[in-house]
């Protein structure tokens, strides 16, 4: 009896696991906005473009070619994301999008286990190619099909070739960068080195801080009081520049310092046409949305295969502050 008793216990702990999952399954999938198959043409690819930049001006640009390449491919495209890079709700809408089994993902490359593993695991699971954009991350650790985007080591080494065609082959320039070392920020800063490491009378200075603007600040503090007599800097993340720039104004004027950052933070663009930025790397971002929505319909449709997995390059140049746009 006793025997029984336990068999019959376990048996209802095992049907309660199993609605518990069941409803858990269901919370979950139902969580978020999910690409509805029922609101779809039959056979209309649904896509979605993952960002953890939502409403920034060069994100905003990209979700633009996107959503009208769509259109013309006939697609269902959604945009997603996150504010203020909050990496939690990026990773969460990524595998949100996995299990809701939509055609293709374009997502802003991050390079870390957690988003490998879902682009490398998950995806391939569930059989839902992965194009990143604008930012990469090592082919051989997430395998995405392919990248569209800028060459990041062509656009490091061209500010740094403007910096030396303004301020000579002699002098003390900071590169600021984040703490944690994203894929796309090496990439710049191998460009830079492969210019100004031929030069031994420019000291380049190497500062990293957390993405938090305080930190950057009291980084910019900082560098300031240890190397009074620096010549330049380099944002090498486009949303340090404003703080560095703010600290900057503090202690003196901009002017004498020569300063260069990329067009993808959310001041980029504002602080060069106000003149506190010498030059910035401009790049293409509604033509990255387009050619990946292009990219991924057309390899969903067997019309480009294989896709080539060292990316699609898209067009970068160097804006001078006197040329503005």
């Amino acid at each position: 009896m006793r025997k029984f008793g336990l068999a019959l216990i376990g048996l209802l702990c095992i049907v309660l696991c199993y609605f518990t999952l069941l409803s858990a399954e269901k919370a979950f999938r139902t969580n978020g906005q999910l690409p509805a198959a029922a609101g779809s043409a039959e056979g209309k690819l649904r896509l979605v473009l993952i960002t953890k930049n939502l409403d920034t001006p060069f994100w905003d640009q990209i979700a633009k070619g996107a959503l009208e390449q769509a259109e013309k491919e006939g697609a269902d495209l959604e945009v997603w994301g996150s504010y203020g890079n909050n990496e939690e709700d990026f990773l969460e809408k990524i595998e949100v999008a996995l299990y809701s089994k939509v055609d293709g993902i374009i997502v802003q490359g991050l390079d870390s286990e957690e988003f490998n593993d879902l682009t490398k695991i998950k995806a391939s699971f569930h059989g839902i190619p992965v194009i990143t954009v604008a930012n990469d991350v090592p082919k051989e650790k997430s395998l995405r099909k392919t990248y569209v985007g800028s060459d990041q080591f062509l656009a490091g080494k061209m500010i740094a070739e403007q910096l030396m065609s303004d301020m000579g082959t002699a002098g003390k320039v900071v590169v600021m960068a984040n703490v944690r070392h994203e894929y796309y920020q090496d990439q710049r800063l191998e460009g830079i080195h492969s210019v100004l490491d031929g030069y031994p009378n420019i000291d380049l200075i190497l500062s990293e801080t957390v993405e938090l603007r305080k930190n950057i600040l009291a980084e910019t503090q900082e560098i300031l009081n240890e190397y009074p007599g620096l010549n330049g800097f380099i944002a090498l993340n486009a949303d340090f520049a404003s703080p560095m720039i703010q600290e900057i104004s503090k202690r003196s004027q901009v002017e004498p310092y020569y300063i260069y950052s990329f067009d993808d933070g959310l001041e980029s663009f504002k602080l060069f046409e106000q003149g506190k930025l010498d030059g910035i790397i401009k790049q293409a971002p509604e033509e990255m949305g387009s050619a990946s929505v292009d990219l991924i319909t057309n390899w969903l449709n067997d019309e480009a295969l294989p896709l080539d997995m060292d990316g699609y390059l898209t067009d970068i140049r160097m804006l001078k502050v006197k040329e503005q746009r």
